[in-house]
């Protein structure tokens, strides 16, 4: 790779905003998260009951985990109209319309009637807040952590992106958290309340965001008249098989997740290994370690790359899906919340901090948006219906069903490693030290 090839990545030692943005992002992550994730934990533990009534738990719990994806299924339409209007009119729009639509959305799930008081209308209400939900999620990481990645240092990519992707796991904790508060409210207002509270977080990340600047990039592709009339299809027919790669190193990290987190949940509950707090400290305790360990991850491959991470990071996930389960049989507490923090903690967030620099890496600038977007957002189709796949793995094989499914999910992972050219190697960051000793740095980050 060229310098030339790199200064599309940004200004060499980043701009005098790069911390701001990074952090603004990053909440608007925790926003996000807070508001996506939990539907996850309310779909496990209260949904089936709540919306879907019927003498067999089971059913319940298909119905309300296929609602649960319905979400996820949404996420690829609302990451193409995100990267399309973040390649087209910018990336700052989209993080600021993205949170406003998810906040409103959780706020109404606060609201719904449930099929006792309205029959047939709460499922289908749910449903509707829940595609809603999906496009707006969808549309959020790429702008975010576009911001994030193009106000960067080149040296630094890792570091900045990491601190959007540790709004995940932050949001995840916030999420757990107040169910496990909730959780002692007893009745509706158990799931109601962290649904309702999600409104004040939403007006803070407004505030935040709208402070920060637009991409540099961004700028600089509008300036040079370089902006794409569909930028979707220009990413598609020109790099199309980084998008499949991509899709591919998506898959062991969200759908993987929605086996080990997700059905995890449901299945602590429905196997009475554990009861409900104990399943919502396990992940509070894991989502807290998540988030050094993601922006730990995503420095760590500032210094070797973001494949070598990957690789490893696959190969062990692969090792680990039967110990994963055979750990957590064992009923122990203790064995329970290891297992939940090696799932999350390594198998998850290694392949998140990895991400952040690599997806953008993949593609040009002039279509970074919409290509980033769309192989991270697609592989959301597959690990949104994941719980609801595993939970009739389950019912036929047991749990090793889950397990196999769970390394399989690794596997497609670790061959999209080594099949995805390596962005950040001992050539660029040659070139990087290079360049970051050459040009004075004006700027202050």
């Amino acid at each position: 790779m060229s310098k030339d090839a790199l200064t599309m990545r940004g200004p060499v030692h980043g701009t005098k905003d790069a911390r701001r943005v990074a952090v603004g992002s990053g909440v608007g992550a925790v926003i996000e998260t807070y508001d996506f994730i939990g539907f996850g934990t309310a779909a496990a533990l209260y949904f089936g009951t709540a919306f879907f009534p019927g003498s067999d738990p089971v059913t319940g719990t298909l119905a309300s985990f296929a609602t649960l994806g319905v979400g996820f299924a949404a996420r690829p339409l609302g990451g193409i109209i995100g990267g399309h209007l973040g390649d087209k009119v910018g990336r700052k729009p989209v993080l600021v319309a993205s949170l406003i639509l998810m906040g409103l959305a959780t706020f109404a799930i606060g609201l719904l009637p449930t099929y006792a008081a309205v029959g047939l209308l709460a499922p289908a209400l749910l449903v509707f807040v829940r595609i809603v939900q999906g496009l707006a999620f969808g549309a959020e990481w790429g702008g975010a952590i576009l911001m994030s990645y193009e106000h960067a240092p080149w040296k630094s990519k890792g570091k900045y992106t990491g601190i959007v992707q540790a709004g995940f796991p932050v949001g995840l904790l916030l999420a757990n958290l107040t169910f496990l508060v909730s959780v002692n409210l007893g009745g509706e207002l158990a799931w109601r309340v962290p649904f309702l509270a999600s409104i004040v977080l939403v007006a803070v990340g407004l505030i935040i965001r709208s402070k920060v600047p637009e991409s540099p990039v961004f700028d600089e592709v509008k300036d040079s008249g370089d902006i794409v009339k569909s930028p979707i299809v220009e990413v598609i027919k020109t790099d199309w098989r980084n998008i499949v790669k991509g899709i591919g190193l998506r898959i062991a990290e969200t759908a993987g997740y929605a086996v080990s987190i997700t059905y995890m949940i449901s299945y602590l509950h429905t196997e009475k290994l554990a009861d409900k707090t104990q399943t919502l400290v396990a992940l509070c305790i894991a989502s807290a370690i998540g988030i050094i360990a993601t922006m730990a991850w995503a420095r760590l491959t500032d210094r070797i790359g973001r494949r070598p991470l990957y690789i490893w990071s696959t190969a062990f996930a692969a090792l680990f899906a039967i110990p994963m389960f055979l750990l957590v049989n064992t009923g122990l507490f203790i064995a329970i919340i290891i297992t939940i923090v090696i799932s999350y903690a390594v198998c998850q967030n290694s392949l998140a901090g990895a991400q952040g620099a690599w997806f953008p890496e993949l593609f040009q600038a002039k279509t970074r948006a919409s290509g980033a977007s769309l192989a991270y957002q697609i592989s959301a189709m597959v690990s949104g219906f994941t719980p609801f796949i595993t939970t009739l793995l389950f019912v036929s094989f047991g749990w090793m069903g889950p397990a196999l499914l769970f390394g399989t999910y690794a596997l497609i992972g670790l061959w999209a490693a080594v099949a995805t050219r390596e962005t950040w190697g001992k050539r660029e960051r040659e070139l990087a030290d290079a360049a970051t000793k050459s040009t004075p740095n004006t700027v202050s980050v």
